[in-house]
């Protein structure tokens, strides 16, 4: 990961522009953990903390922040809610209210887990139909992995399934929304499952676990199998074009989870 900005390296400019907003400063402390920001960091005021991340404008990652700021207004409790937004002397920064809590560890028998669905059917439920913000359609990002009738939808998704964007604390909240997109109530959940895989689980149960949240439970099969099927050729695709430390396992457990479901289909078949 390139190196991470430095808040005392911002311009002055930027900087007093976020005073403006939150007051002084106590202490900026860097975030070292996550992806696609050139900087992050919690910001301790008399007004409160705060989490500010932010990018260099124009640079690879900047429609990802802007989608997370059009995003935010229309999304539930369990997002933290985007107090201000900042544009100076090249840099996008956006400040959310700071929220305290652990990632979750996804292995079986975790007691995370029973939350997490919770959380899961509730985004799926208060975010159907997708509120009216221009989003990407599912459909149009995976155009070349699925048929789009199998996943198309009405319910805004988050899509971006890792741990790291799961904090348990007070209440489990779900974080950077900067990969939105319009489709099926049960997609989230399903990329949840390929995490479970990858964490240990047996497909069978990860599906059991999944069951809980009543848009996957009600998911046709056949658009399920689909898209564990796609699953492979995308991480196939991303170890190809972009190979990472990550991938490989994600490859494997989608491997897994699609021979899962092709058992299943033989068997209803032949049943």
């Amino acid at each position: 990961m390139p190196r991470r900005q430095p808040w005392e390296e911002l311009p002055d400019r930027v900087r007093d522009e976020v005073s403006r907003h939150i007051g002084p400063m106590r202490s900026a402390v860097t975030v070292p953990s996550g992806a696609y920001c050139d900087l992050a960091v919690t910001l301790d005021t008399a007004a409160g903390r705060f989490f500010c991340k932010g990018c260099q404008v124009d640079g690879p990652t900047d429609w990802l922040h802007r989608n997370e700021a059009r995003v935010n207004r229309w999304l539930p409790p369990a997002a933290p809610r985007l107090r201000w937004t900042v544009e100076q002397s090249g840099w996008l920064l956006l400040g959310f209210d700071h929220v305290a809590g652990r990632h979750p560890d996804l292995a079986p028998g975790s007691p995370d887990l029973a939350p997490l669905a919770d959380l899961l059917a509730g985004l799926a439920h208060t975010l159907t139909p997708a509120p009216p913000v221009p989003i990407q359609r599912f459909t149009y990002r995976w155009r070349d992995l699925i048929a789009p009738e199998l996943v198309d939808g009405d319910t805004l998704l988050h899509t971006d399934m890792t741990p790291r964007n799961f904090l348990l604390g007070d209440r489990p909240h779900l974080v950077d929304w900067s990969s939105p997109a319009r489709g099926a109530a049960w997609i989230d959940a399903a990329f949840l499952v390929l995490r479970l895989v990858r964490a240990g689980h047996e497909p069978v149960d990860a599906e059991t676990w999944a069951g809980q949240i009543p848009a996957f439970a009600a998911a046709p099969g056949d658009a399920v199998t689909a898209f564990a099927d796609a699953l492979v050729r995308l991480w196939e695709r991303k170890q190809r074009t972009a190979p990472g430390p990550h991938h490989g396992p994600l490859l494997a457990a989608a491997r897994r989870w699609s021979a899962y479901r092709s058992h299943l289909r033989a068997y209803t078949h032949g049943a």
